[in-house]
This record gives C-alpha cells, sequence and structure tokens, in this order.
C-alpha cells in the first residue's frame, strides 16, 4: 500500500514540494500571499488534499490557490481554514485577479458529528468546503476533537480591544461583534447551547447565552471548550457557559484546552491550569482542589500556552518554551521520555533562537522558531516505519513515522515563513507565507 502511495507522490512531486518549481503553481507573485501546508494521517480527508493518503511531509493545500490564508485549527480527524483579508493578486494561468472573499472559514475531514459545518448528511470531504450559516466575517477558529467554533468581527486585543467594546456598546444600535458559534458534538454540553439541545449540532449555532458579551477567543478541547471574554474566563460545560469565579477580576488574555485539562494566562504573564490529570502529579499551589485553577508559580512571565493529551506548553516572554506532563513518546521535548511533574525549560535548538507559537496534539508538539516549524513527539506508529506496512501517522513530517525526543526542524525549503501551526490528534497543518 505504502510503497504504491510513495511511487505515487514522487510521479507527482508531492515528496520534494518545496522545490521551486513545484511552489510556483501555489505562491501569487506578491510576497506576503498566505498558504496552508499539512502532513500526517490522511483518513477522512482531515488534510483536505483530495485523498486519503497520509503524508509523511507537508502538501501544499491546493485549493486556496486563490486566496490567502489568515489561520488553521486542526482537531482529531478535521481541520478549518480561515480567510484573510488581504488584496493581492494572483497569478492563475496567466490570469491575474484580486482577492476578495475574506473572513470565511473552510472545513475538511471527518464529519460523523457534524464538526465540519457544512451538511449533516456528509460523513466526510476529502477537499476543504465553506461552513455554512456564518453571516459575518470571521476573525478566530478552533476545532476540538469533535467540534468546532468561529468567533466574529475584527481581530482586536489588549487595552484597545476593551476600550472599543465598551465606546460601541454605549452607542445606541451598534451592533458589537465578538459573538461565538459552535457546532459539532454536543454530548457533553461542550456547545454551551443548553440541556435542551439535541446531542449533534451540524451547522454554526451562536451561544445565545454569551449574548452582549465580547469574546475574544475560544479553546476546544475534547468534550469541554473555554471562552475568554474581554474581561474574564468562561468554561462551556454544564450545557451553559458559566464563569470561572476564581478568575473572576482576573484579565485572562490567553487560554487552551486538552483533553482532561485547561489552561490560562493573565494579563500579568501568570499561568493556571486546572483538571484532574494535568495536576495529578504537578508542583502547584493548590493541589487539593484540581476543579479550581491552580497557579503554576515555577514559571516566568508568559505569553503563549498550549494543551494536548496530558501535557502542556507555555511560551515565556523571552521566547523560552517550557513543558511538563506525561511524556509518551517524547512528546515533551526534553530529550528523554521522563514524566515530568513541573514546568522544564525545552532547549536543543531553542537554546540559541526564541520560540514564537507552540501546539500540542494528542502526543506530539510543534513549535515556531525564527519562521522554521519544529516538531517532536509521537510519529504516528510507535517507532516502526515500513513501505509496505499501515501507518497512522507522519504528522512530524520529517518523512517517517518514528518518534522524536527533541525538537528537529520540518524542512520547508528556502524563502518559507512559518506564522501559524496547529496540531490534531495525529495530524499538522501550518500557515506559511513565501518571502
Amino acid at each position: 500500500m505504502w510503497s504504491r502511495s510513495l511511487a505515487r507522490m514522487r510521479k507527482h512531486n508531492f515528496i520534494r514540494i518545496l522545490e521551486k518549481d513545484s511552489w510556483r503553481r501555489w505562491i501569487c507573485s506578491e510576497p506576503r500571499k498566505r498558504f496552508a501546508a499539512l502532513w500526517g494521517n490522511g483518513d477522512y480527508g482531515r488534510l483536505g488534499l483530495s485523498s486519503l493518503e497520509s503524508q509523511w511531509r507537508p502538501v501544499v493545500c491546493s485549493s486556496f490557490e486563490n486566496q490567502s490564508l489568515k489561520a488553521i485549527a486542526c482537531g482529531g480527524a478535521h481541520t478549518l481554514f480561515l480567510t484573510a483579508m488581504a488584496s493581492v493578486r494572483i497569478e492563475a494561468h496567466n490570469n491575474p485577479r484580486p482577492l476578495t472573499e475574506t473572513g470565511r472559514v473552510y472545513a475538511t475531514g471527518l464529519n460523523d458529528f457534524g464538526q465540519l459545518g457544512i451538511s449533516e448528511n456528509t460523513s466526510y470531504t476529502l477537499e476543504p468546503h465553506e461552513v455554512s450559516g456564518l453571516g459575518k466575517e470571521i476573525s478566530q477558529i478552533s476545532a476540538g476533537y469533535h467540534h468546532s467554533s468561529a468567533i466574529t468581527g475584527e481581530e482586536l486585543v489588549g487595552y484597545m480591544c476593551r476600550t472599543l467594546v465598551k465606546v460601541l456598546s454605549s452607542r445606541k444600535g451598534v451592533t458589537v461583534d465578538g459573538e461565538l458559534y459552535i457546532w459539532g458534538k454536543n454530548s457533553h454540553g461542550q456547545l454551551g447551547l443548553g440541556k435542551k439541545a439535541a446531542k449533534v449540532i451540524p451547522v454554526p449555532t451562536k451561544v445565545e447565552c454569551l449574548s452582549g458579551i465580547f469574546i475574544k477567543l475560544a479553546a476546544l478541547g475534547s468534550e469541554h471548550s473555554v471562552a475568554v471574554t474581554v474581561d474574564n474566563a468562561k468554561v462551556l460545560s454544564e450545557y451553559t457557559p458559566r464563569l470561572i469565579k476564581k478568575l473572576e477580576g482576573i484579565k485572562v488574555k490567553t487560554a487552551a484546552a486538552g483533553l482532561l485539562h485547561s489552561t490560562c494566562i493573565d494579563e500579568n504573564g501568570c499561568v493556571f491550569i486546572f483538571g484532574q490529570r494535568a495536576v495529578d502529579k504537578m508542583v502547584v499551589q493548590d493541589r487539593n482542589n484540581v476543579t479550581t485553577p491552580s497557579l503554576v508559580s515555577e514559571l516566568p512571565y508568559s505569553e503563549d500556552v498550549a494543551c494536548g493529551g496530558y501535557h502542556t506548553c507555555v511560551v515565556t516572554s523571552g521566547g523560552e518554551l517550557y513543558s511538563w506532563g506525561s511524556n509518551e513518546n517524547g512528546c515533551l521535548g526534553i530529550g528523554s521520555t521522563d514524566v515530568c511533574n513541573s514546568p522544564e525549560k525545552v532547549q536543543g535548538p531553542f537554546a540559541e533562537s526564541p520560540v514564537y507559537k507552540v501546539s500540542c496534539g494528542w502526543k506530539h508538539t510543534a513549535a515556531i522558531s525564527e519562521g522554521n516549524v519544529f516538531t517532536w513527539g509521537w510519529g504516528g506508529s510507535n517507532g516502526t516505519f515500513s513501505d509496505d506496512g499501515h501507518s497512522s501517522g507522519g504528522q512530524l513530517g520529517h518523512g517517517n513515522d518514528i518518534d522524536y525526543i527533541q525538537p528537529t526542524m520540518v524542512n520547508f525549503g528556502k524563502n518559507v515563513r512559518a506564522l501559524e501551526v496547529s496540531c490534531g490528534f495525529n495530524h499538522t497543518g501550518a500557515i506559511l507565507e513565501y518571502v
């Protein structure tokens, strides 16, 4: 099976995708067009490459040849794409034309619980389809294991966001965006739509309980969701969103959701974590009460956080990367598979270059440093690789499916810079630009 797949990939030049001629189809003459590359397990079309084949190295998603992308979100077995606001001209068959459609969401992959938001009757798709029912421009997307979300409106951050929302809210007749739409599996109330909501919601539905509240980001886990408002964080569980009391009065700037745990960072760079498996073996200030946020005291001022299956990663303001938790398959990137009960600094290539962003899959991790993507952890087949065998992986993008216990750079070739990276269960995606 895999020998045939590899031969077919070589024939179409998919393996050597980063050679100059291979990229020219997708890259516009403007240097700032942003595009998506994906790799890993291809089941149910989650890579959006018009096939079910897994890819052990990054492959460009050609569906967005005439569009520029802003974000990508990889879920359990599906992927979301968000188009960017840009005025670039695309060279397609010597017929330049402008980009006009912006802030739209597309989805590909498994749709067994309506997580694609396209149709209840479609079990999966091999290529991205536009998500239906989102009439407004979207600023942020998130993908959980079986559910998805989108937030409307312009992307605003920090004090300017809070000030603008208050100004607009005081004006009669002006509608403030920042509305949260959510869809997919709802078996445990993870969509926040109330007790009477169906167990499957196949189309984007506004979370009415949060009407009038500006939502700046949402983080989706396996069967729970976290929404960050301008002022506080709310958990979408117990059927409707509820305020996290211990964080009341604390300005949360970002949050992440994993399999059974969540984390957030406040405006002072402090990291809070909650969830049973996340703190069972951790050194936290309030270990006896794992159902409420506990401060992780060992960390410097933090900027970004990501949660995986049973591990967590944090990027500090100085570009340092810390990880802790379960270390199956080397997903912590510390050069071993030892469990870490407290944050440990990830060295390797990051000892010399700062980390910009991080993302965690079930048992693998990806980070961006100086425009390069580094991956490590579970490769897909627990250390075995065979052209004729069956593999569920390739999510590290190194041309095989073995495990890596230290950060290793993914080869994108020259003149390509990574801006965003997202890890799914066993696939990975990145937003890149040609420089």
